[in-house]
């Protein structure tokens, strides 16, 4: 999804900071993208890593006005046998990982106010899965930070906002049985569809939304809900 989104915010004129472990790959799509991309190597546990990340956005483009907390991963397990590295790797990728890129991107983000933050969950952060722990209880924190900082950073201008994908086709879910996941759309969605949310909560045709979630599942949640309400 993060290269979908960097092509999608490029297309709609924006300058990218591609950051991700994935070296080859990550420069891959900046050289893909052009002048208008870098790649840096980033580590999203890792403080210093992102203030590199924020100094080369700020030093090569003159400022950060968007900030988009894409990185994430999914691990399995059953209480009784899911592990605590499990949960500590997954803990601090999807939530940890968020907090410090916000934290490192505070400074200039209100420098280049009007700003937008960014922050994808999942539509785990708003209902329980089973042998999902960590990534369940890593996407409802993500949902809880951006409530906290979108009411902290609303007074200078900067607006946070968490997205809630259901089944995206992604490696992630490859291979995943994702028959009972799926909505009444009775597919999965393409990462673009989900890039095109992103592209509105950065960009200023959602000046009035904060502290808010965007949910891309393909009524999963809403088919949930009327069941539940039968």
């Amino acid at each position: 999804m993060g290269a979908a989104h960097a092509r999608a915010l490029v297309s709609h004129g924006a300058k990218v900071v591609i950051g991700d472990v994935l070296d080859e790959t990550g420069q891959a799509l900046a050289d893909e993208l052009g002048a208008e991309a870098e790649y840096i190597h980033l580590d999203v546990t890792n403080e210093r890593d992102w203030a590199r990340a924020v100094e080369l956005a700020v030093s090569r483009f003159g400022g950060l006005s968007v900030l988009v907390n894409n990185a994430g991963i999914v691990n399995l397990g059953a209480i009784g046998e899911y592990s605590r590295d499990q949960w500590d790797l997954i803990v601090a990728i999807n939530l940890t990982g968020p907090f410090l890129g916000i934290t490192a991107a505070r400074d200039a983000l209100v420098a280049s106010a009007p700003s937008s933050i960014v922050n994808i969950s999942s539509i785990a952060g708003m209902m329980g899965t089973p042998n999902q722990h960590g990534y369940t209880a890593s996407k409802f924190g993500v949902r809880g930070l951006t409530k906290s900082v979108g009411g902290e950073l609303a007074p200078f201008n900067v607006r946070v906002n968490s997205v809630h994908p259901g089944v995206i086709k992604t490696q992630m879910t490859a291979n995943l049985d994702l028959e009972d996941m799926l909505g009444p759309l009775g597919r999965a969605a393409e990462p673009e569809e989900v890039a095109n949310l992103v592209v509105f909560l950065a960009s200023d045709e959602s000046s009035y939304s904060t502290a808010s979630e965007f949910v891309v599942d393909g009524g999963t949640l809403g088919a949930f809900t009327a069941v539940d309400e039968v």
